[in-house]
């Protein structure tokens, strides 16, 4: 019997990972597609007049096994794949992607959508009911439903295309990761580099067998290597290797897979009536269309130049100073930034890890969690899970009733995709007035624990763990009664507050007091050290301000304009990043085809909202400054307006009732030291 095909016996409804076998994928696609499909011809064939029950809840109800099947399988294919489950994605997304074009071209199924929509200010919906009726409406008009016979067949030849290219992207960026490794014998080459990096380096060439130490592209092995490693050409190496990923003329190329990506998009936007990919993603963002979005960037761009290019100027003549460099490259980046941040704050990394150890930092997320919404976190050792690194907690409310399950996997390992992200293995929803609660997960990749000393992060380490948590909370603390528009299931332009929200606390005293504690002491984080994180907050803010808004650039770039004029990626790439350049160009690099978010992921023509959820949540945080970070009242207006809400009204009136007012830029650009 496939288990992926029933529902789960097990705790809260939990994942039995020791019970699927690799075989039992696509079998169980097949007959979850099947099912989901009987439950659509249900619908559909419904000899009752269309209603907003029969026809808009139903919809939003079926397919409920393939949704977790999907959520399992493709939650594991990004932390923990293996070549067999990358062959089997890619015989199972066109699957996917046909079904869910089955559906959105289905007309029989559109016209009872269509027909309750006809009615809607008839049937005294709540603005939740309103905006699923809503959302359902469009995801039939924004997929074909209005299209023509012959350009329906078309939209799904696109759609399946898209589906596989974007899979291979993937797996060409994550290939090229682990093909590369920098083996070194001489320990003379690792000078600068800190002990701990020194240990992981050596632990794991003694795992491959080897002799000396290996570095690979995986960030807790890449990034202390060009930030302490005091041979240049080594450092320049690394970046090179790191920024030439899928851009080599190998079998993991992915110049003419991003070319066609973004071809793709162009004509599938046109074919629905859309000028550009980004008029077609847009309309369902706060920011609305492509002209707002790229006066949002080149008005930030206008205050943040001057500041980067003072500041890089200063380091230029810091790296000039110490070591005689005229032009500073990219490899020489980070080398020269710690040295200065050292010299100007008298801080860096490895002053600051002893009070990160990795377990003390998530409790204190969980800590500060219990102060602002009540909740706590539980360890548990009975729910399964699908690597022994992956800890479960139960989150539980003030009467002590299941809020949510949360697991979390922090380490780096082959199999696991780099980067940091938050996910959900189920959705929160209510039905037959039971509120069944969501299944929530990060994954990131931090320093593992050595021989000798448990994981101590990096204070960048730390600010991602808080991101991905408040990632987590919004997926946690979902009250709604539609999983559709549950937890995260929000505009791409608003789902980052709840995350870089929470990374505010990382700054503060009071937050700090609760976790940053020395992992062989005990002691607190001494106040210089807080008082200096908190004067190094904005250290270089104008060049990393600079740097987002380059990669904000480079996605309008592709998606706003005709693809088809672009002739070679490189150079097309160069031209987007001209206003936003301060280091000379690498020619054996291109940020372009390793672009993840944009090309695999799902922020095409959203990047942007990296930066516009920053205004949010400056202005977001400000509030609670004024009430005192801990404030209950405040805590619980973002809990019931933001965190509870999901998509169940618009973004910005959520917010108002939250805030009072819209947001203003000048909380962001006070706090990065840009006025």
């Amino acid at each position: 019997m496939n288990v992926l095909t029933q529902s789960f016996h097990t705790k809260y409804n939990t994942a039995p990972f020791s019970q699927i076998k690799l075989t039992d994928y696509q079998p169980a696609f097949e007959e979850n597609i099947a099912k989901a499909r009987a439950e659509i011809d249900a619908i559909t064939n419904n000899p009752e007049a269309p209603t907003f029950e029969n026809t808009i809840v139903a919809l939003d109800f079926s397919g409920n096994l393939l949704d977790r099947l999907s959520s399992i399988f493709f939650n594991l294919n990004s932390a923990e794949t293996c070549d067999e489950m990358q062959k089997i994605a890619q015989e199972v997304s066109p699957l996917l992607t046909a079904f869910g074009n089955d559906i959105a071209l289905n007309e029989a199924l559109f016209h009872r959508v269509k027909a309750v929509h006809n009615q809607k200010e008839n049937l005294n919906l709540t603005p939740e009911q309103a905006t699923l009726l809503d959302k359902k409406y469009k995801s039939f008009s924004r997929n074909g439903a209005l299209l023509s016979e012959n350009d329906k067949l078309k939209l799904r030849e696109i759609d399946a295309s898209l589906a596989k290219l974007k899979l291979t992207f993937s797996e060409n960026v994550l290939a090229e990761t682990n093909n590369y490794q920098l083996h070194i014998t001489n320990e003379n080459d690792l000078k600068g580099l800190p002990e701990d990096a020194k240990e992981m380096a050596h632990s794991l060439a003694k795992s491959k067998e080897l002799e000396g130490w290996i570095f690979t592209l995986d960030f807790p092995s890449y990034l202390p290597f060009v930030t302490y490693i005091d041979n240049r050409e080594l450092r320049k190496e690394m970046a090179i290797a790191a920024g030439k990923k899928a851009f080599q003329n190998n079998a993991f190329d992915n110049k003419e897979i991003t070319l066609n990506i973004a071809k793709l998009r162009f004509e599938r936007a046109n074919l629905l009536g859309y000028s550009t990919h980004s008029h077609f993603v847009l309309e369902e963002r706060m920011a609305q269309n492509p002209e707002k979005v790229k006066s949002f960037l080149n008005d930030l761009l206008a205050k943040a130049k001057p500041a980067s290019e003072r500041e890089f100027a200063q380091l230029t003549a810091f790296a000039k100073e110490i070591d005689g460099i005229e032009q500073l490259e990219k490899w020489n980046g980070s080398y020269y930034a710690e040295k200065l941040k050292q010299k100007l704050f008298n801080l860096d990394d490895e002053l600051l890890k002893p009070y990160f150890q990795l377990e003390n930092v998530l409790n204190g997320a969980f800590t500060i969690a219990e102060k602002l919404y009540g909740i706590t976190f539980n360890e548990v050792f009975d729910i399964e899970t699908y690597h022994k690194d992956v800890q479960t907690f139960e989150v539980l409310d003030e009467n002590k009733k299941l809020v949510a399950i949360f697991y979390s996997d922090f380490f780096p390992r082959k199999g696991k995709r780099n980067g940091a992200w938050m996910t959900s293995y189920k959705s929160q929803f209510i039905k037959n007035g039971n509120n069944e609660r969501p299944h929530v997960s990060i994954v990131c990749n931090f320093t593992p624990p050595t021989e000798s000393k448990p994981s101590l992060l990096t204070f960048n380490e730390v600010a991602t763990l808080f991101h991905e948590f408040g990632h987590a909370l919004h997926g946690m603390l979902a009250n709604t009664t539609y999983s559709s528009l549950s937890g995260t299931s929000v505009y791409w332009d608003f789902v980052e507050l709840p995350s870089q929200v929470m990374e505010n606390w990382c700054y503060e005293p009071e937050a700090l007091a609760l976790f940053a504690k020395h992992y062989e002491t005990g002691e607190i984080i001494p106040q210089v050290y807080v008082e200096k994180i908190k004067e190094s907050a904005s250290f270089l803010e104008g060049m990393a301000t600079l740097r987002q808004l380059s990669f904000g650039i480079l996605d309008m770039a592709f998606h706003s304009n005709n693809p088809n004029e672009i002739k070679d990626i490189k150079s097309f790439e160069k031209a987007a990043f001209e206003g936003t350049t301060l280091y000379p160009d690498v020619a054996e690099n291109c940020m372009s085809v390793s672009f993840s978010h944009i090309f695999a992921g799902g922020y095409s023509s959203g990047y942007y909202s990296y930066k516009w959820a920053e205004v949010l949540d400056a202005d977001a945080f400000a509030y609670f400054q004024e009430s005192g970070i801990f404030n209950i009242e405040v805590a619980t207006k973002f809990k019931e307006n933001v965190l509870s809400k999901g998509g169940t009204e618009l973004p910005m009136e959520l917010y108002k009732r939250f805030r009072g007012q819209e947001p203003k830029p000048d909380a962001l650009l006070k706090r990065a030291g840009l006025i």
